[in-house]
């Protein structure tokens, strides 16, 4: 099935992009969360037409998030979390973690942006990517310190 897309859609493409899915996918997951509508001439003839709109909302919103991105760039998270005696930190600093601290900065993020294999589970100073658009990140340090106690 033809479809246009009119979200960057992971592994799939960019917005504005006719892309050939399976039905089902286009069906069940992609029309009904707004993600792409079916590619028919009047849908392809209206979509060319917005052209020029689109790229313009599009380039305010990619300058938008690049000054996110440099906003974000030098923010440091600090995090407190309980050691043993071997050094052996309880606990981890987690995605959720990441977000309630930048949301008490006045930054909203969703949980996917954040670009963390596993939970943070050691003291030190690590380098956290964000992925604001597909491409556009920024990197967050999180310094993690044992808690005193």
């Amino acid at each position: 099935m033809k479809v246009i897309l009119k979200k960057d859609v992971h592994n799939v493409g960019r917005s504005g992009e006719i892309k050939t899915v399976k039905d089902g996918y286009a069906r069940n997951f992609l029309m009904p969360r707004g993600m792409a509508e079916l590619a028919t001439e009047g849908a392809m003839r209206a979509w060319k037409n917005s052209a020029a709109k689109r790229t313009k909302r599009v380039s305010a919103e990619n300058e938008a998030l690049g000054g996110l991105a440099k906003r974000l760039s030098a923010i440091t998270l600090s995090f407190s979390r309980p050691v043993s005696d071997d050094g052996v930190m309880f606990g981890s600093v987690a995605k959720s973690d990441i977000i309630k601290n930048l949301a008490a900065a006045d930054i909203e993020i969703n949980k996917e942006m954040i670009r963390l294999p596993a939970s943070i589970k050691a003291v030190g100073t690590f380098e956290v990517e964000i992925a604001l658009k597909a491409d556009i990140t920024a990197k967050v340090k999180v310094a993690v310190s044992a808690q005193s106690k």
